[in-house]
């Protein structure tokens, strides 16, 4: 039995697959936001979704209640009827999209799956394979010793030889855990597809804090890979205001500050961790694939 459900099956034009997951491989929430933002900027639509039972810790990745409104009666009227409950299950979602240069791009997105990594992964290479997937990229990003004053690098990783010298990727000489996008980068490159991942870096002192920056940093860096432009205003909005908020709340944290806005110097004496407010992000720390 799969658990992989289709809507329908798109027709496709060398399609490239852009993977991101909430959790351990993400950072400030970067590469889901990231990702997130090119598919709503080029309005994709779902077309499958993967069952959530059999790859879920639902104590750890919980479902959702929502309430919907009652559909309105014949004439207009809900007749004061109370909203209907809905759960909805951490499910990852294929979306699919058309680039301005005229190549489709499919979105996979959700929780990092708990469970069954392997039959996870081989479930996405499957359909990868059917629907003839000419690229497989995923997206990540860590914790490392960067200020959040300078630009975000982005990294990305290979083993296709092609891929190396076409977008100046290099050879992951990483050992040590690991997360989902290593398995299914592994997978795909186990059945003979090509793969490849980007990683974005963003400071350590701030592993609660979302990224837009290193978001943003991810959306360029695939509007290059794939030659189309995207107005990315909104991120960069959010980005500047990421710097203001940091640099005001570290103001009173003296070593960190002076690490952060003298451009990664270190400060006298032990450094701390400054506690910045902000959205709760996924705690974890994501490596290269």
């Amino acid at each position: 039995m799969s658990h992989l459900r289709w809507q329908h099956r798109p027709e496709l034009r060398r399609p490239v697959l852009l993977t991101a997951f909430e959790g351990w491989n993400d950072a400030g929430e970067s590469a889901t936001t990231a990702l997130r933002y090119l598919a709503r900027s080029l309005d994709a639509t779902a077309f499958a979704t993967i069952e959530a039972e059999d790859f879920y810790d639902f104590t750890v990745a919980r479902p959702q209640v929502r309430l919907d409104p009652e559909p309105a009666a014949p004439g207009g009227s809900s007749g004061g009827a109370e909203p209907i409950r809905r759960i909805d299950w951490p499910e990852p979602v294929f979306e699919v999209a058309r680039t301005p240069s005229g190549r489709d791009v499919l979105f996979l997105t959700g929780v990092e799956p708990a469970l069954k990594w392997r039959s996870f992964t081989s479930l996405v290479v499957d359909a990868c394979q059917e629907l003839e997937v000419d690229l497989v990229i995923s997206m990540g990003a860590l914790l490392a010793d960067v200020p959040h004053t300078r630009p975000v690098q982005v990294r990305g990783t290979s083993a296709d030889d092609e891929l190396i010298a076409e977008h100046g990727f290099s050879r992951s000489r990483y050992e040590g855990p690991t997360g989902i996008l290593a398995v299914l980068v592994e997978a795909c490159r186990a059945a003979g597809m090509r793969s490849a991942s980007l990683w974005a870096t963003t400071p350590h002192y701030l592993r609660e804090t979302a990224s837009p920056k290193a978001a943003l940093a991810l959306v360029e860096r695939i509007c290059r890979m794939f030659d189309f432009c995207l107005d990315t205003t909104d991120l960069e909005i959010a980005a500047s205001a990421y710097e203001r908020q940091v640099d005001d709340m570290l103001a009173g944290e003296e070593d960190v500050a002076d690490y952060g806005l003298g451009g990664g110097r270190r400060g006298r004496g032990r450094r701390r961790r400054a506690a910045v407010p902000g959205r709760a992000g996924r705690r974890g720390r994501a490596l290269p694939a």
